[in-house]
């Protein structure tokens, strides 16, 4: 089956052909975008697409690539030990199978997604790289060899906060999501908003444009900000007067918070306010 994007899920050209060359290759797709440009979502709509379950794997800064595997619990063990319970001896009731061993064993091909590769330390990723490469792990404890007998398709997510290492990009098939231009931000909106105003979209997405092209702009505002954004805007039943005759000495757009998330962008848009009110004396 090849992935064409989905009822829910708006994907370019070039986003599909990486996905179906992923695929096709069973190579891990590394995918990298800003925060907020459907990467996480999209491997959740490739599972729907193929049918195929979804085995998530979020990675934090804490996470080390053996948790992936499985965890050897030693201190309950000692526990259930000190206490006489009979368990202790399959040392197999001690092992946590990790979400790869899940995604090695799962009876039907399944979707494995790696969350955030990069929050983790660097050498995260070179320590999962011999597992991505045979798909297969040896478990020392019980001396079994855990295979995958079908090789599943692993998205791997990356929001660029570190470079990754070399050896471990040789082995994914490479997609950088760029920040949707205004037509495909207008095809994402009719499938959240169907039926939408057109008028109230396009001021909208003027707004939303103008505030992401501001120079200096700690946080830009991503694609599920606008989404949120306009999402309160028809549960407010805001009229269009408010944003096709917005103000320029009131730089800030109503409901701001859904689209600037620190207090640096706020105060530099009231600047910006500021300044265009000194102007217009």
């Amino acid at each position: 089956m090849r992935f064409e994007g989905t009822r829910d899920y708006v994907a370019t050209d070039d986003l599909k052909v990486a996905v179906n060359a992923a695929v096709l290759l069973r190579r891990p797709l590394l995918v990298k975008g800003e925060p907020g440009t459907g990467k996480t979502v999209l491997a959740q709509e490739i599972a729907k697409a193929l049918d195929a379950p979804l085995i998530e794997w979020n990675v934090k800064s804490t996470t080390k690539a053996h948790q992936g595997l499985y965890e050897y619990d030693a201190v309950a063990r000692l526990r259930d030990g000190q206490l006489g319970d009979p368990r202790v001896h399959d040392i197999g009731n001690y092992i946590r199978k990790g979400k790869l061993w899940e995604a090695f064993t799962s009876p039907t091909l399944p979707v494995l997604l790696i969350d955030e590769i990069d929050k983790a330390d660097i050498e995260f990723p070179n320590d999962l790289l011999q597992e991505l490469d045979r798909m297969a792990f040896h478990v020392y404890e019980t001396g079994e060899t855990v295979a995958a007998k079908e090789r599943p398709v692993v998205v791997i997510t990356s929001n660029n906060e570190k470079e990754l290492p070399d050896a471990f990009l040789r082995r994914c098939f490479f997609h950088y999501i760029k920040f949707p231009d205004r037509e495909t931000m207008q095809a994402i909106i009719d499938v959240h908003f169907p039926g939408i105003q057109k008028i109230l979209v396009n001021r909208a997405l003027e707004i939303f444009y103008e505030i992401r092209e501001v120079p200096g702009l700690k946080k830009k505002p991503s694609t599920s900000e606008l989404l949120d954004w306009l999402k309160l805007i028809l549960a407010e039943d805001m009229p269009l007067d408010i944003l096709q005759d917005r103000d320029p000495t009131k730089a800030i757009p109503p409901l701001h918070g859904a689209l600037l998330k620190n207090e640096q962008d706020i105060m530099m848009f009231e600047r910006l306010a500021f300044m265009a009110r000194r102007q217009g004396r």
